[in-house]
């Protein structure tokens, strides 16, 4: 069984609880939303998968329905009470109170080097934690997180879409993502004033460059989008570089592919 609206309102009632907006909490309380992003997830039996703001376990029951092993993460002290008691049946969820934004990963991930994290990530921080992970927690090889529309969208934007940015590099270099669904705001308590939509980011075997070069360098340029690299990139980039990396220095960043950047990279490093 997984939540229904009443149910929602129910479990708040009896906590003595209410969504928590400086956490951002907007719970979902429509049983087929996250029966379809459960299965979506393509977990099952012998995979392990961390849930991060697992809330009152809305989608936490509805992944360990799949039988697989399910790690529960939630901040809220308030709330971690009453998500324990709601899957208290469930043999395959372990639940922990911890902020994600600093937990100790290879700690938490320590049953397994091979983790799928599924979640409806607040808003505020959906953005920072995706890239963190990418960047830190290479345990976790795959992902499906429920994100504001226009922030799923930057995860998986290409070259010359509007939204494509610093973040779309930092996700191509890592990994191959895609948008997988969109989700209504009416499933959720309390409703958002914005759509959310749910990305598919799946690892893969990154180019061998020096990131932190890599990324300084993506995140000078797109911090002058408008203007060509040869400008958003002076001091960084010599045009003796910019022609070993074989990149236009008039050229504008969001027009650059991952493969691009990482050239431009190799070019400053060499």
């Amino acid at each position: 069984m997984t939540h229904s609206r009443p149910t929602i309102h129910e479990l708040l009632e009896q906590g003595g609880l209410a969504p928590r907006r400086d956490l951002g909490q907007n719970f979902v309380a429509d049983p087929n939303t996250v029966r379809r992003i459960a299965a979506l997830a393509d977990v099952g039996a012998g995979d392990h998968v961390v849930e991060i703001g697992a809330g009152l376990g809305s989608l936490t029951l509805a992944l360990a329905d799949t039988g697989a092993e399910v790690l529960a993460v939630e901040v809220d002290s308030g709330i971690v009470p009453v998500l324990r008691t709601v899957v208290a049946d469930r043999a395959n969820v372990t639940v922990v109170e911890a902020d994600a934004m600093r937990a100790d990963w290879s700690t938490l991930l320590a049953a397994s080097d091979d983790w799928t994290l599924v979640a409806n990530l607040p808003y505020n921080v959906g953005t920072p934690l995706v890239c963190d992970l990418l960047d830190e927690v290479p345990a976790i090889t795959s992902m499906l997180v429920m994100v504001q529309k226009e922030v799923a969208e930057r995860f998986a934007a290409s070259p010359g879409s509007k939204q494509y940015g610093a973040v779309s590099v930092k996700t191509s270099y890592w990994a191959h993502a895609r948008l997988a669904a969109t989700v209504p705001a009416s499933v959720f308590v309390p409703r958002p004033n914005v759509e959310s939509a749910l990305v598919r980011i799946d690892r893969r075997v990154p180019p061998r460059v020096d990131t932190e070069t890599l990324f300084a360098l993506v995140k000078q340029g797109f911090g002058q989008r408008r203007k060509m690299l040869r400008r958003s990139l002076s001091g960084a980039v010599t045009l003796e570089q910019f022609a070993a990396a074989d990149v236009s220095p008039e050229a504008r960043p969001e027009t650059l592919d991952v493969d691009a950047w990482v050239r431009l990279a190799h070019a400053v490093t060499s």
